[in-house]
């Protein structure tokens, strides 16, 4: 396959090349503020997505969009383009897909809150550790009697439930305290005021739909709308490490291929590792190690190199470092830092260099055969064939109406999870409470007799059999009385049986009346 033309070498007048094989071996893209970043970002991911690579890339200023539009070539861009060597440069869009957490510039982006776990949910809450172990408590509790928690309604429902139940709940997990429980509710509503709520919920963004190719060929590019996500560090850089564990949990070893499945574009990866607990730091760092196996290249994007761990750092492989401004003591030394991870040329010293780039220059170092980094080469990076800049609200409309996954993320599903079937249980319950209150209240004692009386639609047949008993005893007794005086009386035998026709003609008259017959 042939290699990702970057740029053009400054001092060697030779091309620099990014070999494909090698493209999942993870980068870092660095400079200050003006440098060209961007640009550099951009001539990255058109020549992935040329060679069939699909990318996924945040968005924080805006201009990344620009990905989905031609540029508008001008005589300095086709300039620059020859001097380089750039084959056929013309203007060219770049099959895109726009995503937004918020879905207000892009598809809405969702995952369940199950999919997300405990451990990247306590660092968007920012919870202390004894409230990340209530956290874990809840989905164990959760996961043990079959409860779902797809969105936040559903783990407040759970939140609830815990504290209905501390007592049974701490004897059985761990202490579970109500302060713990009131922390981590007020969390969730600094969350649902950041706009987090809308985040959690289904349809969850399937994997599949970020590794798209179109009809000709091409890698989808995948854009995150991040202009205002980024206002939410925390949020912003939680998400992409969960989407990060997601591909390294579900994608399969691959091992090294041609070229990558799909290469993953982090901006300011600052806020990735920034106040990160030592647990979290060694996640990411599993993670940016093993995921090189599943076909996934991971560049990240900084100001500084030293804004990314030295252990992290050690895994990326190609590097494209713009231009440093050495005005403060921490620049000085990241200047330093960056001169000495680069394999030396002797043509060239790299610490002064670094200094005094103009803007679309860097030092540029990648893999090259057997995976040794080639030497530092001060290079002129190529231009993009896309715009270089932000598009228009009616061009972003236009993207969005003929993606092809817009039927299945736009609109939200709500189905049974636990905060439905907890709500039903709470109903059955207080139905059953009020059931024996409702039958006192309406008659009580009375109310039974008259349905034993009259009956009630499945007692009806059975009152009647009773009573009609009842009436045959109740009236040979009668009888018996009435025709035992009487006959001691008056007529002997003869009265006693006319005393028991009148005793039982007086109770058929009144058993009569009550069930409406004579």
């Amino acid at each position: 396959m042939d290699p990702i033309l970057l740029g053009k070498g400054i001092t060697d007048n030779i091309p620099v090349h990014l070999l494909p094989r090698f493209g999942n071996r993870h980068g870092l893209i660095a400079g200050a503020t003006g440098t060209g970043k961007t640009v550099t970002l951009m001539t990255l991911a058109e020549n992935f997505s040329r060679i069939g690579v699909p990318v996924f890339m945040a968005d924080a200023k805006g201009d990344v969009a620009g990905l989905a539009m031609p540029g508008q070539i001008n005589e300095k861009l086709a300039a620059r383009a020859a001097q380089i060597g750039v084959d056929g440069y013309s203007a060219a869009g770049n099959p895109t897909i726009f995503w937004d957490l918020y879905g207000q510039q892009g598809h809405p982006v969702r995952t369940t809150v199950s999919e997300m776990g405990p451990t990247l949910l306590a660092r968007i809450l920012e919870l202390n550790d004894t409230q990340a172990g209530v956290l874990d408590i809840v989905f164990k509790l959760a996961d043990d009697r079959g409860l779902l928690l797809l969105d936040l309604d559903d783990l407040r429902a759970l939140l609830n439930l815990v504290a209905e139940e501390r007592k049974t709940v701490s004897t059985e997990y761990g202490l579970v305290s109500a302060p713990s429980i009131g922390a981590i509710q007020r969390a969730l509503l600094r969350l649902q005021a950041d706009g987090g709520e809308q985040f959690f919920g289904e349809p969850a963004l399937a994997l599949a739909d970020l590794m798209r190719v179109d009809h000709q060929g091409r890698g989808m590019i995948s854009i995150l709308a991040a202009d205002q996500l980024i206002l939410k560090p925390r949020l912003y850089s939680t998400f992409l490490l969960w989407l990060l564990s997601e591909l390294f949990e579900t994608l399969p070893e691959v091992g090294d291929l041609e070229k990558p499945k799909l290469v993953f574009f982090f901006d300011e990866a600052h806020l990735l590792f920034n106040d990160a607990p030592a647990a979290l730091q060694q996640r990411i760092e599993q993670v940016v190690r093993l995921i090189r196996s599943k076909g996934v290249g991971i560049y990240f994007c900084s100001q500084l190199p030293d804004d990314v761990p030295d252990n992290v750092l050690g895994q990326l492989g190609n590097r494209v470092q713009h231009a440093l401004r050495a005005f403060t003591p921490r620049d000085q030394k990241a200047v330093r830092a960056a001169a000495e991870t680069f394999v030396p040329n002797p043509k060239l010293d790299v610490r002064a260099t670094l200094t005094a780039m103009g803007t679309g220059i860097a030092l540029v170092s990648t893999l090259q055969d057997k995976g040794v980094p080639a030497p530092v080469q001060e290079t002129m990076i190529a231009p993009p064939r896309c715009r270089m800049g932000a598009i228009t609200e009616a061009e972003r409309a236009q993207v969005r109406a003929t993606s092809p996954v817009g039927a299945q993320y736009d609109t939200a599903i709500n189905r049974e999870s636990a905060e439905e079937i907890l709500a039903a249980r709470a109903q059955q319950l207080a139905a059953q409470a009020n059931a024996p209150e409702a039958r006192n209240g309406e008659g009580g004692l009375g109310q039974s007799i008259r349905e034993f009386m009259f009956g009630n639609g499945r007692r009806q047949g059975v009152v009647e059999s009773v009573a009609k008993q009842t009436t045959r005893n109740v009236g040979a007794q009668i009888g018996r009385n009435i025709g035992g005086t009487i006959g001691e009386s008056v007529m002997g035998k003869t009265g006693k049986k006319f005393g028991a026709q009148i005793g039982n003609q007086i109770v058929r008259g009144i058993l009569g009346g009550i069930f409406g017959r004579r």
